[in-house]
């Protein structure tokens, strides 16, 4: 594969920085309109989940893609970190005892661990609810249309069908329910739901913003759809072959509760090949927009390539 761009990664890195002074805003310690009061707990809580760590790779793919229409500036900010608060909350969750049961996330405690666990449950909720507080706001567009698409769509890629469902399917492959073992098709379904949905959506939210017609629309959904199925091959990989001290949270957990992935069924060779066939399919998928898309070409590469 190409490597990377150092206006890749340039880009990458300013995102970042952009979408932290934005969630540092929405987490501050004030109280807003129809608010009555922010526990400072709680905002402690939600600020350790959210603050000071990730690439936000997200709301990258929110904002690079309002790009592709000319859609810049408060709006893909704000859906951005909607998406981030969002992710960052079922992350809370996922660290859960009843969960996965992680004392580490991004190199520090999780938040159960840094806290407790009611807390723990608490600000995940609290970020989740904010996520839709900031979609639904007028100030992340002024067309009540594409703020009702951006709500349901992330209702949608988070929810029973999406992100949320995975994770039963997920809790279901430890063997949990005496479920029978996954096949590769249920894998790739569980998959595209836990993980996949939300990515999928990060790109089509900024197809939203931008008013993109229906084609662009699903070109950009089939990109997301590789994305999101190669971001999932490539974290079991790394589940494999790196070590705690390097992803910052602990490795090989599939392995030891027995669950099942295309790693397990494709072996690693065919997990790489895996990630380079769906590289290709997410490029091809970009080709009607030309180069203005380069960005998003290479944040796939970046899927694959990244080592943490």
């Amino acid at each position: 594969m190409m490597s990377l761009t150092s206006s890749f990664m340039t880009r990458l890195s300013e995102v970042a920085e952009e979408i932290e002074t934005s969630l540092e805003a929405l987490l501050s310690d004030e109280a807003r309109s129809g608010e009555i009061a922010r526990p400072s707990r709680l905002i402690l809580a939600m600020r350790h989940a959210a603050l000071g760590g990730g690439k936000r790779l997200r709301p990258f793919l929110t904002i690079e893609t309002a790009r592709l229409f000319a859609r810049e500036g408060v709006g893909p900010l704000r859906a951005g970190s909607a998406i981030e608060f969002l992710h960052c909350y079922s992350l809370v969750h996922d660290d859960l005892p009843s969960m996965d049961d992680d004392d580490l996330r991004r190199g520090r405690p999780t938040v159960h661990k840094a806290f407790d666990e009611a807390t723990a449950i608490l600000a995940g909720d609290a970020l989740q609810t904010l996520a839709f507080e900031v979609l639904a706001s007028p100030e992340t567009d002024a067309d009540a249309a594409v703020r009702s698409d951006l709500v349901l769509g992330l209702a949608r890629a988070s929810g029973l069908g999406g992100m949320v469902g995975g994770q039963m399917f997920d809790l279901a492959a430890e063997g949990r329910y005496g479920e029978a073992a996954l096949t590769e098709a249920d894998i790739r379904r569980l998959q595209m739901m836990k993980t996949g949905a939300l990515l999928t959506f990060s790109v089509e939210a900024g197809a939203i913003l931008g008013r993109a017609d229906a084609t662009a629309r699903e070109n950009l959904r089939a990109y997301g759809r590789a994305l999101g199925a190669a971001f999932q091959v490539a974290d079991d990989i790394l589940d494999r072959e790196a070590s705690a001290e390097a992803l910052g949270k602990r490795t090989g957990k599939d392995q030891e509760k027995g669950k099942a992935t295309l790693v397990d069924h494709l072996g690693l060779e065919g997990a790489h090949q895996e990630c380079r066939r769906l590289v290709a399919q997410a490029e091809a998928a970009l080709d009607s927009f030309g180069s203005r898309a380069d960005m998003l070409r290479e944040a796939v590469r970046f899927v694959v390539e990244r080592q943490v």
